[in-house]
């Protein structure tokens, strides 16, 4: 306590450099860590009307029918149907399937069984792709090896 500072030496046995790699390796790992987070949450946050304009596309593409509602009677019966979820109807024999979306486009989307078929398929395909983007973004972060080029204001991006 009379004036004497205390020395902060290296932990036994491990040397100054062995003491660097291992507090880079720990900043890899944590950076590593904090961008698969990253890629992880950024796919987590889509808006329910992002999510459904996406559903709205493929349906679309699939083959279904949209019918917007133009009156106070349609809007009404739109918002009473199962939102944002593929529903089948039965009518004269035939299946059809009802997606309705009472708060983005106030519509409702209707297909028979070979649109809903279709649109199985492309959401299956989307899936597919969107799983390997979200691989490939991984990898990617994973590839960069911050550590190596020490501290600097690239850590903070």
């Amino acid at each position: 306590m009379g004036g004497k500072r205390a020395r902060i030496t290296p932990i036994d046995g491990i040397g100054e450099s062995m003491m660097t790699r291992y507090v880079r390796r720990g900043f890899t790992v944590c950076m590593l860590t904090l961008s698969v987070v990253a890629a992880l949450s950024a796919t987590g946050c889509t808006t329910v009307a992002e999510r459904a304009q996406a559903t709205e596309q493929t349906l679309a593409a699939a083959g279904f029918k949209v019918k917007l509602g133009s009156t106070a009677d349609q809007l009404a019966h739109i918002q009473t149907q199962t939102q944002m979820k593929l529903v089948p109807h039965e009518k004269d024999g035939n299946v059809y399937y009802i997606y309705a979306d009472a708060q983005n486009c106030r519509c409702l989307y209707w297909g028979n069984e070979d649109a809903y078929q279709r649109y199985q398929q492309l959401a299956f395909q989307k899936e597919i792709a969107d799983e390997q983007r979200q691989a490939a973004s991984m990898n990617q972060a994973a590839m960069m090896n911050w550590g190596m080029w020490g501290m600097g204001p690239w850590m903070y991006y």
